[in-house]
């Protein structure tokens, strides 16, 4: 169950709130929704299932799902008390990646720019983890194309393509910088930039009671000066006629409006704000005279949020170059004749993709790659890039865990349909002694139709081949 907030407000920062709510009632009412718990929200992954297959197959749980007006794969989710004991994130549909936990607030930003943007090629993510904003971009975005997700936290890094992986995303490279790294390092590259920009959280009070214990004005100016930098590298690294995304998940002005304000004041002759006011009915609750939406929590029963949507519509003088060495690129694409083997050999096995990935190498590695990711080759350094496929061996390839969710078709010929108990075994980390015979000595192993692994015969179990750090304990699907 969802505890009730106990949360607490420094006076300077009710000061602020009168300056921005609109009459005393309206604090009164923001004041007495922060009292109480925040609503469970889903967004379904439109990368492994469709919103009406999904409701089909969740429809057992008797889960209540309520639309979320600006995100079609949206739901608010009530489950019985009695469900509660299961974590929402232990059920089969969620770890098969069928759906994301993400707020409801934080699915706007992703719809607001796609609205403007339909089909964007190179797409960046400036402040990428957890990855609900990822994941939700690289779904609409159908796997093409290329998004840069970057993470300044080396921490948030791993959980960032733990939930890539988990989705099946392929089209995302993985970069570790401070952002302000991208203005002068990838000047005007891409179509679309999301700028969901570290804040003082002012707007997660409903999740987090304790979410302004260390809240000053002090501290508020410090991260407002960091927003600027942020922001206008990114504008930078904008394509003119491009759309840039600034959200947060705060409520003051002076990280919000003033903050954009200060964009258009510098690039008075490049920036144009597109209105949201229409973005979806009742965005007009939300909407500010110039076009933002304000999200304060009470109006939608959600998390507080922010969010701008700009037109880049000239360039703008260049920034310095910057100081770092990209360093030598270590993988190398591979040959028509090795690519067209290793297809063929995937194949066998069940996976699959298009010309929108191209395969690289790096010593015994065999990597996909966005095609749509090489031009940045050697202009920036990446974590990592696409998905990585194989390891070579003396006997052929290993195929990789990651590859099979993002890659493989369920309907395979050697795909076998596991029973629940089996594939709850397999989820924890045990070998399967299947009812059947397996048709192959490496078969896919599928739940609900979902590729959860591959497996080898050995005699007659399935050998598990599920990762360790995946593996999970306690009580799986239901109770």
């Amino acid at each position: 169950m969802a505890q009730q907030s106990r949360a607490s407000f420094p006076e300077a920062f009710l000061d602020l709130m009168r300056q921005t709510l609109p009459d005393e009632a309206s604090l009164q009412a923001f004041l007495a929704i922060s009292q109480q718990p925040l609503r469970r929200s889903l967004r379904v992954n439109t990368l492994k299932i469709s919103v009406a297959d999904f409701l089909r197959q969740t429809a057992r749980y008797g889960w209540r799902l309520t639309p979320i007006p600006w995100c079609a794969e949206g739901f608010w989710i009530e489950r019985d008390e009695s469900d509660e004991a299961l974590p929402l994130g232990s059920v089969a549909e969620h770890l098969s990646g069928l759906f994301y936990i993400q707020e409801a607030s934080s699915m706007l930003p992703v719809s607001a720019l796609f609205a403007a943007q339909p089909q964007p090629e190179r797409v960046m993510d400036v402040a990428a983890a957890p990855g609900s904003k990822t994941t939700q971009m690289a779904a609409l975005m159908n796997n093409q194309g290329l998004i840069l997700a970057n993470e300044y936290a080396a921490s948030r890094v791993k959980v960032l393509h733990a939930n890539l992986s988990r989705c099946g995303v392929s089209n995302t490279a993985l970069t570790h910088f401070d952002g302000r790294v991208f203005g002068p390092a990838l000047p005007q590259t891409f179509d679309a930039i999301l700028l969901d920009a570290p804040c003082s959280g002012e707007g997660v009070i409903r999740k987090d009671a304790d979410a302004l214990r260390n809240w000053t004005l002090e501290s508020t100016h410090a991260i407002a000066a960091t927003q600027r930098d942020l922001i206008d590298s990114a504008f930078h690294a904008l394509k003119p006629g491009g759309t840039l995304i600034y959200s947060t998940c705060t409520l003051n002005r002076l990280e919000n409006q003033q903050v954009i304000g200060w964009l258009c004041e510098r690039y008075p002759e490049a920036v144009e704000i597109d209105s949201l006011a229409q973005l979806f009915p009742g965005a007009e609750k939300a909407a500010t005279e110039e076009g933002f939406l304000h999200v304060f929590p009470q109006l939608f029963d959600s998390e507080g949020f922010f969010v701008a949507r700009l037109r880049k519509t000239a360039a703008v003088a260049p920034m310095p170059q910057p100081g770092y060495r990209v360093g030598k690129f270590p993988f190398s694409p591979l040959s028509r004749k090795e690519a067209q083997l290793i297809s063929q050999a995937a194949a066998k096995s069940g996976l699959y993709w298009d010309d929108s990935l191209t395969l690289w190498q790096r010593d015994k590695e065999i990597w996909l790659f966005p095609t749509a990711a090489e031009s940045l080759i050697g202009r920036v350094r990446f974590s990592r890039i696409g998905v990585k496929l194989a390891e070579t061996f003396a006997k052929g390839y290993r195929w990789q865990h990651e590859a099979i969710i993002a890659l493989a078709r369920p309907d395979a010929a050697n795909s076998v349909e596991l029973q629940e108990s089996e594939a709850e075994e397999w989820y924890r980390g045990r070998d399967i002694w299947p009812q059947t015979p397996p048709p192959r000595d490496e078969v896919l192993v599928t739940w609900q139709q979902q590729p959860i692994g591959l497996a080898k015969k050995v005699g007659q179990r399935l050998k598990n081949s599920y990762p360790r750090e995946l593996v999970r304990d306690g009580k799986l699907f239901h109770l």
